[in-house]
This record gives structure tokens, C-alpha cells and sequence, in this order.
């Protein structure tokens, strides 16, 4: 590279000038590479032989860097003067770039690196930083940033070497320790081999065949059979044994969970056949990352991984580098295939001591990373697993909600804004879980999660139409209840409508039905079909947290619904000017026939205010928070006769 470079300089700019100048330091550098290739082909033959000095040839290639180092500062201060603009930068980038290279293949000497990123780069920065021309000014203090930056950059790539290395020095200990072990147990072996030969020398060819067969089922229990990684059992048993090492040599162990992001897809467009490529390259490529046996296929698109020695930094460095390993495009049946990894990490002692404590933790740590930040890396901490173990309890909790009665409804009236008379109430799930209320916001999603909300659903609607059916008013008062996307969107939501209203015996006219916006973005034929059928039994529709999301007027023109309900955050905001707002969507309800409902009401002068836009019917805590039924009667009657 740096013969290349030289010559890219001497003769790819033309300066008659100077011309004799820079093949005279063409000639100087050439002889330089000569004498130093030489010298490395002396250093390969010598470094066979173990009785060598290594010291020598450090000193010898040290003068070698330095004297290369010299050559190129001398050429950049000799030229500078005769230099153009396009030239001058063209040198600084080659220099920058010789300077790059040697931030990383120099690394291992500390002071070799600085010394000839130094030299390089200083003394022609430092001339373009004097020199009067303004755009020379900025190529020499980008000159002596980058020289700042390469220095930072060799001090990493030196710690990272000497980690390195230690690592290297421990993983051969291991290795002799375990090679000294198997000479042991051979030994063994062998002796009882020709003491049986002496017992019974008719039954040694049967023997050696059961041995054989033997040690074939043992290898072939512990491969997986696809990519011939360990498999469960014998990863297991591999881990356990490096696990009473570390505790022998009290040294650190880390446990990599891999995941592959995208392998789903993977199968489902391409075939198994291809996914099955797929593993097997991907086996391929991170077992450069560890050692032999320290690397396992735990089933479907997951890998785990062992790093004997590693603390969390070098855990973390080996997992990022794994990932970017994974995420290097495949080529398969003349496909070109991308994919990701989230990783989990667990460090013994930290973190466990026993095999299956730090694979749990680190695949707790590899959903986690997949629900918050799919495609990274993530070590376990005791709030990953109080979170999960929080989240799978509530999982539990939700499946036998209905069954143990734990969910109630409370029920929140809604006023006539010209009277302050009850016309509704809207029905509100509560959850009461090991003693303690779990709020809305909470269950919701993960019952939507879970593929509960449908059963919870239906459970709500029956029970509100069997409320209101026994209400006991003056007058008919609706309920609201409130329908998620996915109940409505499902099969089979209108018959259970029809259930609900049959069995409850309410009348259709006093039920009413609350859809947010989001519904507008799923399917909007379906969404006008469920709606029509809804209207037809003559129950009212109603708009939910209008404003909040992103429907059109041409979306809402084609739905054929009742209210439109104001979203709280607009009530509570009015001295902010979002008073706009609501009179434009008191204006739209007009428009459409419809009327409005403003939730969230808790003061007095939110009342009058919105009673002097016009808003239709009222709600919020300033007339009555979520009611029992029993609750419900009382505030009626104090209130309403």
C-alpha cells in the first residue's frame, strides 16, 4: 500500500518542476520497502525456529516503521511549497488513510503507532495550518483532529489487544488442562482395554465394535443433526463442565442467548429448504466467534454461545461482533437474504452458577431486548426479571379472571349539557388481582396481547346489557361500552351482539357503542359493513377520543354513527386555545346529524364553557367519577329527582 500510494503521488500529478524531487523520494522509499521485505523474509524463517530472539526483529521493524514514517513527513514538508490545492489534499487523505491503517496494524506498540501517526501527520498539518490560504487552514486542522482521533482509536485497539491475548494464554491453559485430562482417561481406557483382551481374547473384536457404536451414539446425541453444533444435552453438559473450571479457577464466564430477527419470514416466502441453508451458514459464521463446543443450536432459529474468561465489556464487544457477522447479506438458491440478531448476555458469577439460571437469564434478556430494541444486544439485570415475572403473572391472572369474578364494572355518568340530567352512562372495566387494582391501561394491552380481549369482551357487553336492563330510573337511561379494534374487526362480533341483547333482554335503543379512530385504519369495506350491521339493530355508534387520531371527513362521511365524543385532552386544555377544536367539532357533528359528548369535564368553568360551544352532553369526575350499581342509585336520586 504505501509503494502504491508513493507512486500514486509521484507520477499521478503532473509538475515538471519538481519532478526530479519526487522521484528521488520515490527511489529513497522504494529501497526502503526493499530492505524491509527482505527483512521480513528473513523474520519468517528465523520465527520457525524455536530458539529465536523476537526482540531483534521488533527493534529492526520499529526502524522500519519509523524510517517509512520519515520518508513520507520528509516528501510532504520538501513539496508543500509546490503543491496545488487538489494535490495537497490528495496527500493529506493518503497520509490519513497510511495513518488509519497503522491506528489498527500498529496497535500492539502503543508508542510505534503514536510515533508514526505523529510524524505523518503533523508536520505537513501544521505547515497547512501557517500557510495563508484559507482552504489550506482547514485540511491541517482536519489533519491534526484526525491524528487526535487515531490516537484515541490505537489506545482501544491496544487494550482490546491485550485483552486479546490474556484470553488467548488463559484458553491454552484450558486447553492443556483438558488435553492432560484426555491423556489420562485414554490411558485408562487402553489399560482396560488389554486387561479384557487378556480375559477374553475371543470377544475382542466384539468389544471394539460395542466401543465404537458406543462413542457414535454418544457424538451423535450430542449434534444437532442440521448445522453439527452441540445440541441441548450436550451444550449442557459442555457448560456445566467449563462452569466447575471457572468456579476452580475463579475466573468469569459469559452466555450469549442468539436469536435471529427475520428467519420467520425467511421460511414462510422461501421453504424450509432455504431456511435450513440459512442455519447452517449462520452456524458458520458464529463459530468464529468462539471456541470449538462453546457454541450451540438450542433449537428452531435460536443459538447460544459460551465465552470461557469473558468479563461484560468483552461479552458485549464479542455479541456486537456476532451481530454484525449475522447481519452480512446471504446468498442462497439464488436468493439474496438479510437478517438480524437480538442478543442476550449473563455473566457468572453475577448473574448464576448453574447452567440452566444463566441460559434462563440470558433468554429473559433476549425477549426483552426483542420487545424494547429488536436487533441488539442487552445484559440481564434483576429488573428484566422482575418485569417478566411481573408481566407473566398478570398473563395467568387474565385467564382466570372471569372464572375467580375479579373483573367488575363501575359505571360513569353523562349529563344533558341544558339540564345536567343523566341520559347515559358509560361501562368501565375494572380488575382487582391479588389484592390489588391493576388499571385499564395496563390489562388492556396485554389481553390484546394474549388473545384474551375477545373473551373479555364479550364478558363486559353481557354484563352492562344486563345491568342497564334492570336499571331501575325514572326515565331510560343508555349504556356505553366501549369496543376495541380487534372485537370489532373479528368474526362473528354481530352474533354476539345479538346473544348479549337476546339474553339481557335490553332494548337495542338504549345501548350504545364506543369505536376510537383507529378503527379507520384497518379494513374500511369491513369496518362499513360491521357498523351498518350494528345500526340496523338499531343500537347508536359513537366516536371515540375524536380528534386524537388520524380519520378523514371522507372516512367519517361513510360511517352512518350517532355521537362524536370530544377527547379529555382538549377539555382540560382550553385556556390553551384548543377551544378551536372543539367548536369545529361541534360544528362537524352538526354537519353530519350527530351529536357531541366532551369527557374529562372536572371543573365548573370547563362546564359552562363547553355548554356555551354547544357541546350536546357532558361527562367527567366535576359530576361523578365510575360508580358501583349500588353507588349509581344513590347519586341518580341525589341528583337527578
Amino acid at each position: 500500500m504505501t509503494a502504491l500510494a508513493m507512486s500514486g503521488l509521484v507520477f499521478g500529478f503532473d509538475s515538471p518542476n519538481t519532478q526530479h524531487n519526487k522521484l528521488a523520494f520515490w527511489y529513497v522509499m522504494m529501497i526502503v520497502l526493499v530492505i524491509r521485505l527482505i527483512d521480513a523474509a528473513i523474520w519468517y524463517i528465523r520465527s520457525q525456529k524455536t530458539d529465536y530472539d523476537p526482540q531483534t526483529y521488533l527493534i529492526r521493524f520499529s526502524t522500519g516503521v519509523v524510517v517509512t514514517a520519515l520518508v513520507w513527513s520528509s516528501y510532504s514538508i520538501v513539496l508543500y511549497s509546490t503543491m496545488a490545492t487538489l494535490e495537497l489534499a490528495s496527500t493529506m487523505i493518503i497520509l490519513s488513510a497510511m495513518a488509519g491503517g497503522a491506528a489498527t496494524i500498529l496497535a500492539p506498540s502503543r508508542t510505534l503507532v503514536w510515533l508514526y501517526c505523529s510524524i505523518l501527520l503533523i508536520p505537513m498539518s501544521v505547515l497547512a495550518i501557517f500557510d495563508q490560504r484559507e482552504e489550506f487552514l482547514i485540511l491541517g486542522s482536519l489533519g491534526l483532529m484526525f491524528w487526535v482521533a487515531m490516537l484515541i482509536t490505537s489506545l482501544r485497539s491496544n487494550r482490546f489487544f491485550s485483552d486479546a491475548i490474556e484470553l488467548k494464554a488463559r484458553n491454552v491453559e484450558l486447553m492443556k488442562q483438558m488435553a492432560a485430562e484426555k491423556g489420562v482417561i485414554q490411558r485408562i481406557n487402553d489399560e482396560l482395554h488389554r486387561t479384557n483382551e487378556k480375559l477374553d481374547a475371543t470377544n475382542a473384536t466384539l468389544e471394539e465394535e460395542v466401543i465404537k457404536r458406543t462413542e457414535e451414539l454418544h457424538r451423535l446425541s450430542s449434534r444437532d443433526p442440521l448445522t453439527s453444533l452441540m445440541n441441548r444435552s450436550g451444550f449442557l453438559r459442555h457448560l456445566d463442565r467449563l462452569l466447575e473450571t471457572a468456579k476452580k479457577t475463579n475466573s468469569r464466564l459469559a452466555v450469549l442467548f442468539i436469536d435471529l430477527d427475520g428467519f420467520k419470514q425467511v421460511n414462510d416466502s422461501l421453504g424450509h429448504r432455504v431456511g435450513d441453508e440459512v442455519l447452517v451458514e449462520v452456524a458458520q459464521r458464529l463459530t468464529r466467534f468462539c471456541e470449538a463446543d462453546c457454541l450451540a443450536r438450542w433449537g428452531g432459529d435460536e443459538f447460544i454461545m459460551i465465552l470461557p474468561y469473558a468479563n461484560r465489556d468483552t461479552a458485549i464487544a464479542v455479541a456486537q461482533a456476532a451481530r454484525s457477522g449475522v447481519t452480512l447479506p446471504f446468498n442462497v438458491a439464488e436468493n439474496q437474504i438479510t437478517l438480524d440478531a437480538t442478543i442476550g448476555i449473563s455473566l457468572f458469577p453475577e448473574h448464576g452458577e448453574l447452567a440452566p439460571i444463566l441460559i434462563q437469564d440470558a433468554d429473559l434478556t433476549m425477549y426483552q431486548q426483542k420487545r424494547t430494541s429488536r436487533g441488539s444486544v442487552g445484559v440481564f439485570n434483576a429488573a428484566i426479571y422482575e418485569s417478566l415475572k411481573e408481566e407473566q403473572a398478570l398473563h395467568e391472572g387474565l385467564r382466570q379472571a372471569i372464572a375467580k369474578r375479579e373483573f367488575t364494572l363501575v359505571y360513569q355518568p353523562l349529563v344533558t349539557s341544558e339540564d345536567e340530567k343523566l341520559w347515559a352512562v358509560e361501562a368501565l372495566l375494572r380488575w382487582q388481582f391479588g389484592g390489588r387494582a391493576i388499571g385499564p391501561d395496563v390489562f388492556i394491552p396485554l389481553a390484546e396481547k394474549c388473545g384474551l380481549i375477545h373473551e373479555i369482551g364479550i364478558w363486559v357487553l353481557h354484563r352492562a346489557c344486563i345491568d342497564a336492563a334492570q336499571w331501575q330510573f325514572d326515565e331510560p337511561v343508555a349504556v356505553s361500552v366501549n369496543v376495541s379494534v380487534i372485537q370489532l374487526m373479528a368474526d362473528g362480533f354481530i352474533k354476539i351482539l345479538d346473544r348479549a341483547l337476546a339474553s339481557s333482554g335490553l332494548n337495542p335503543e338504549r345501548l350504545h357503542l364506543e369505536i376510537t379512530e383507529s378503527v379507520f385504519a384497518k379494513n374500511k369495506e369491513k369496518v362499513i359493513r360491521e357498523v351498518n350491521a350494528i345500526k340496523a339493530r338499531k343500537v347508536q355508534i359513537s366516536i371515540d377520543d375524536f380528534g386524537t387520531g388520524f380519520s378523514s371527513l371522507s372516512q367519517l362521511q361513510s360511517l352512518n354513527f350517532d355521537h362524536i365524543k370530544i377527547d379529555r385532552t382538549f377539555v382540560q386544555n382550553l385556556e390553551e386555545g384548543s377551544d378551536t377544536i372543539i367548536r369545529a367539532t361541534v360544528l362537524i357533528a352538526r354537519e353530519f346529524g350527530c351529536k357531541t359528548i366532551a369527557e374529562g369535564i372536572e371543573t365548573p368553568e370547563h362546564a359552562a364553557h363547553l355548554k356555551a360551544m354547544g357541546v350536546d352532553y357532558l361527562q367527567g369526575y366535576y359530576y361523578a367519577k365510575p360508580l358501583s350499581l349500588t353507588d349509581l342509585l344513590h347519586w341518580y336520586n341525589n341528583n337527578n329527582r
